[in-house]
């Protein structure tokens, strides 16, 4: 199971997502490390476990106020091991040029206007790119047309759960059963909601394929020797 850490960039520091109540973001509080710069938080998370993956939200880009893509660039050059993972709230092609080798772009349902925006996306991205369907309050945040085209979903796919994200709430299995049972041939992810080592068990079982982390692991609710039990 694939365990990938999250950082949620917010006015150039890495904040706790709740709810997906972005206006109510403040500045982490990890038992890690008491900074909230980007790239301290990573070595952190790093010194917790070696991590192959990152999971990057940019939100300011995703509620087009500014970016932070120099600051992306240079956690790509500086942990050149990982593989990024990016929601920059990627909506039009021009979004995904200039990108470091190391990062993969997500394109989160949220921001595209329409499927045939989805399809630009994907057929002009140079790296392959994951699906983040993203859930609030009950329903699809997207253009429904893609939520019944299955049969167009790249590899990998996130199902995001924003109202379960910093909740310690336990993760959206029912959510996560219907989109698995939608396309078989994908790989599914989880994010939001994980709670403890028993959650990911949970998710194992149910042949999820990983899970974005980050109040856990923040938290200490799940440590270094959790993950190499969890991979054993």
């Amino acid at each position: 199971m694939n365990i990938i850490p999250v950082l949620d960039l917010m006015n150039g520091k890495v904040v706790h997502a709740k709810h997906g109540e972005r206006h109510r973001y403040l500045p982490i509080q990890s038992k890690l490390t008491p900074s909230c710069e980007p790239i301290a938080v990573i070595e952190a998370l790093l010194a917790l476990y070696p991590f192959t993956h990152l999971y990057i939200a940019d939100i300011d880009a995703i509620q087009q106020r500014g970016n932070h893509t120099s600051e992306i660039n240079a956690i790509a050059q500086t942990f050149p091991q990982l593989t990024i993972w990016l929601d920059a709230g990627f909506s039009h092609i021009e979004d995904l040029s200039g990108q470091n080798a190391n990062i993969r772009p997500v394109l989160g349902s949220e921001s595209l206007d329409s499927i045939e925006c989805y399809q630009a996306l994907i057929s002009r991205s140079q790296s392959p790119p994951i699906l983040s369907l993203d859930f609030k309050n009950g329903g699809f945040l997207g253009p429904q047309s893609l939520i019944s085209a299955a049969g167009q979903w790249p590899q990998e796919v996130i199902v995001m759960s924003l109202n379960n994200v910093g909740s310690n709430a336990g993760p959206d299995m029912q959510g996560l059963n219907e989109i698995q049972s939608r396309c078989l041939s994908s790989s599914i992810y989880a994010a939001g909601g994980v709670r403890a080592i028993d959650d990911l068990i949970t998710l194992q079982q149910a042949n999820i394929q990983g899970a974005l982390i980050a109040s856990a692991l923040h938290n200490g609710a799940i440590s270094s020797s959790d993950l190499e039990k969890l991979k054993a």
